[in-house]
């Protein structure tokens, strides 16, 4: 039987198969029994899903990472599928498929890869051209930068994300630029490069994806202060000469104001027109790969319409459905 992806699954559906298992919670119901509550994934996306009468056997039978063999039935509740799990155990080697689980394959994020190295390379300023060098000669940063996701849930959730958004957004960075001269495109380029670069420690990505300790404590945008610092003590190696240090400040400018609003994390407004720019194209690529999934994800496949998401405040048009 061929598989049923997470966000193909329909209404009143028997599911047995392997899925990966998240955000796992032992939780009480009104009547005080306990119901397991967890989030079970694909390479399509998740399904929230239930155990109804559960026990701490259950709960610590497997763990967040874990691959589940799953017995239940779909429903919808409330405009959202979730499944209902008759029974759940770790699943053996020989009933997983990790191509069922990778968003992005190696081809793909080899491309992609390819893609990074070409534009860095197309730098012209040369500080700027031998601070991306040095990344790139980093064989450790790069392996992480072309595994990690570019965030938990929001958007490019899934090992490879980040890679896709930064080159992404690179991408829009040489359609943009040439419109506006008084933009240094070599600046926002590398701003495009680094904003998230250090979510490859900011995040764990094993299997599930979740905040490391430094990440929970530190976040990127601040880790990546001294991840640039080093990068430009490796840079004056390079060259024999000093980093300028207002170039410098304004890289950092950019990395710590990208979120582009205080109640969004920045730290800064941004205030120069880099920055400016990085922050609308960032937040372009975001949320189009956002947008993306939530209608792709959308259980209401017989709707042109996604049901409603009360933190955007609206529904999505999907377009008339092909009859």
């Amino acid at each position: 039987m061929s598989r049923r992806y997470a966000t193909q699954l329909a209404h009143n559906e028997h599911v047995h198969q392997t899925f990966l298992a998240s955000d796992k919670n032992l939780r009480p119901n009104r009547n005080g029994n306990y119901y397991l509550q967890l989030q079970l994934a694909d390479r399509s996306g998740s399904i929230d899903s239930r155990l109804w009468n559960a026990s701490e056997k259950d709960y610590k039978d497997f763990d967040n990472g874990d691959y589940v063999l799953v017995d239940g039935s779909t429903q919808l509740f409330q405009g959202n599928m979730q499944l209902i799990i008759n029974s759940i155990r770790r699943a053996r080697p020989d009933e997983v498929d990790e191509g069922d689980f990778m968003v992005r394959q190696p081809a793909e994020i080899d491309q992609y890869a390819t893609r990074l190295a070409e534009l860095l390379r197309g730098i012209k300023t040369p500080e700027l051209k031998n601070l991306a060098e040095c990344f790139l000669m980093d064989d450790e940063f790069m392996k992480k930068f072309t595994t990690a996701p570019a965030g938990m849930k929001n958007h490019h959730a899934y090992k490879g994300g980040l890679l896709e958004h930064v080159v992404s957004v690179m991408e829009l960075v040489l359609l943009v630029a040439p419109r506006y001269p008084q933009i240094d495109e070599d600046k926002l380029l590398i701003g495009a490069f680094l904003h998230d670069a250090s979510k490859i420690d900011e995040l764990s990505y094993d299997r599930e994806i979740g905040y490391t300790d430094e990440g929970q404590l530190l976040g990127h945008m601040v880790m990546a202060m001294s991840l640039l610092d080093s990068k430009i003590v490796e840079a004056e190696r390079l060259s024999g000469e000093p980093f300028p240090k207002p170039l410098a400040i304004e890289i950092k400018h950019m990395i710590i104001s990208h979120h582009g609003e205080y109640e969004y994390g920045s730290a800064k407004l941004p205030m120069t027109l880099e920055a400016v720019a990085l922050h609308h194209l960032d937040n372009l690529d975001a949320k189009i790969n956002s947008f993306g999934t939530l209608i792709a994800d959308c259980p209401n496949s017989d709707s042109n319409w996604t049901q409603y998401f009360g933190n955007l405040g609206r529904k999505l048009y999907k377009g008339v459905t092909e009859e």
